[in-house]
């Protein structure tokens, strides 16, 4: 496919106005450049959630307000996120990412200046905004650089980088931490956008305004798209905080998300001249993908959510030492990443899509056997087989999905990808901080009840461990008290323990449900 015939198509109200794209001089450069912008995208919202707890004590925050930092930013991505299309089809990927990488740079120097919590909500909102162009453009500007032949590399590369920035931020935050200062979680956004913009300026074709799509914008339908998503996404991203319909608050994000949705849905059947096509959105191939994607970001939490949970609550790790288990994920990929491309060249995406499944199946039932006693170490087999199988999964699943699309479908799936993924992650986000909470209360109240005050064991194990504190504790009865918190405490490991267990298992049942749908899928149609 040559870089000319790519052309974004987002609906009958562009058919009319697409034109020939520039020919890019300098493809891997270009590449290269909207690469380092997932990478910058995820990099900012991951590592400022492991740093959440410093970005809240510098603006001097308590831990409920605080919690809207990152929801503030991830929200910015979100509201951009369906308008980016059409910001690429009207002005052009080069423009719009010199804009939006200039302006996230700027913000991200000055945010560790901002003085209180409205300003670093304010600071946040723009950084979202400004990277949220980001991930949308990268894909559809390597399809369009690179021939056919070389599409499963530029998608390896582009799942290479999501990983590795998905799990080497806990790494990061810990060094920068220990070793600078909590200011670098925001500056490292500033220094890694230079050589994005020198790669932008120096890699990416100029294009002219295309003033028909201008003219022919659906401003109303991208208000109430944007809108819509960013309110249900706010509300998901809470939810567990506030009680999900137990808050005022939940209830008037949800309620205001569904009718915004809503009204683009009517708007889009209604217009003459809809900005999105529907009707492509729902065939039955491309629907089943959207599905697996965003229960593919909900299977990835075992591995970026759950164990740094586990090793934090359980074993009270800090970032540093929670990174070098998410190491074990990133580093493999560089390896496993380019081999899975090259049998892509030959093998069907079907099969590698369902091979990743099964392996990621399988790591999830290997950590599933986890006890209180595992530590760093216990988790590598696991991993490993896990890092394969997110690789292969991703790989294939992007580029079965490129498959069935026209070469003016780039910048469109691009958008859908963005959604899908930013959805499927808060989506997976909130169920799994829900299921957890839930099955550690009710796994604390079974074992609470083997455990009743004045009962013959509980009794035996408080007086042992109060004679074994005794020769370190100021009295008998200090050492009756500390007897009994420690078996509290031992109560609610073992509470923690079962529900990430049971965590385990319900992203391997996820992962056979995926499998499922995956039998369902249909061949691509043929080319051409």
């Amino acid at each position: 496919m040559s870089a000319t015939a790519a052309l974004p198509r987002l609906g009958s109200a562009f058919a009319h106005a697409a034109a020939p794209a520039p020919r890019c001089v300098r493809p891997l450069v270009g590449i290269a450049a909207v690469l380092l912008g997932a990478v910058i995208s995820t990099l900012f919202t991951r590592i400022t959630t492991f740093g959440l707890a410093d970005v809240r004590g510098a603006v001097h925050a308590g831990f409920d307000e605080g919690a809207w930092i990152t929801t503030a930013a991830t929200v910015g991505q979100m509201s951009v996120g369906p308008l980016a299309a059409w910001l690429g089809l009207v002005f052009g990927p080069r423009r719009v990412l010199l804009v939006s990488a200039s302006t996230f740079a700027v913000i991200s120097f000055l945010t560790p200046f901002a003085p209180d919590l409205p300003s670093m909500l304010a600071a946040q909102a723009l950084s979202g905004v400004a990277s949220g162009t980001f991930i949308p453009l990268t894909i559809s500007f390597v399809l369009q650089s690179l021939p056919p032949a070389l599409w499963p590399y530029g998608i390896a590369a582009y799942g290479l980088n999501l990983e590795m920035s998905l799990n080497v931020p806990a790494s990061l935050e810990g060094w920068y931490i220990d070793h600078l200062s909590w200011h670098w979680i925001y500056w490292q956004g500033a220094i890694l956008s230079v050589p994005m913009l020198l790669c932008i300026r120096a890699g990416m074709p100029r294009a002219p305004v295309n003033r028909a799509a201008l003219r022919g914008a659906d401003f109303p339908g991208m208000f109430f798209l944007s809108a819509g998503f960013s309110m249900l996404y706010a509300a998901l991203d809470q939810g567990n905080r506030l009680d999900w319909l137990g808050s005022g608050v939940i209830v008037g994000l949800l309620a205001g998300g569904v009718l915004l949705v809503a009204a683009f849905v009517l708007r889009e059947l209604t217009y003459p001249r809809p900005w999105i096509s529907l009707g492509f959105l729902l065939s039955r191939n491309i629907a089943l993908l959207v599905v697996i994607l965003v229960l593919y970001r909900l299977v990835i939490l075992s591995t970026s959510y759950v164990i740094p949970q586990y090793l934090t609550t359980v074993q009270n790790f800090r970032s540093l030492q929670v990174g070098s288990v998410l190491l074990w994920i990133a580093l493999p990929q560089l390896i496993i990443a380019p081999i899975v491309a090259t049998v892509l060249r030959v093998v069907e995406p079907r099969y590698v899509l369902a091979v990743g499944l099964f392996a990621i199946g399988v790591a999830c039932l290997w950590a599933a056997e986890l006890t209180s006693a595992w530590a760093t170490n216990d988790f590598l087999p696991s991993q490993i087989v896990q890092a394969f199988g997110q690789t292969a999964a991703l790989i294939a699943l992007v580029l079965f999905f490129v498959r069935h699309l026209r070469p003016a479908d780039a910048l469109t799936f691009g958008v859908l990808l963005q959604t899908a993924r930013l959805f499927g992650g808060e989506m997976g986000t909130g169920f799994m901080q829900t299921f957890l909470r839930v099955r550690e209360q009710l796994a604390s109240n079974l074992i609470g009840l083997h455990v009743q005050a004045g009962s013959v064991e509980v009794t035996g194990r408080i007086k042992a461990l109060a004679q074994a504190l005794a020769a370190r504790t100021a009295g008998m009865d200090l050492a009756q008290d500390r007897a009994a918190a420690l078996l509290a405490n031992a109560v609610r490991i073992q509470a923690n323990v079962i529900s990430y267990i049971d965590a385990f298992s319900v992203v391997a049942l996820v992962c056979a449900g995926m499998l499922v749908l995956t039998a369902l899928l249909r061949p691509p149609p043929a080319p051409g």
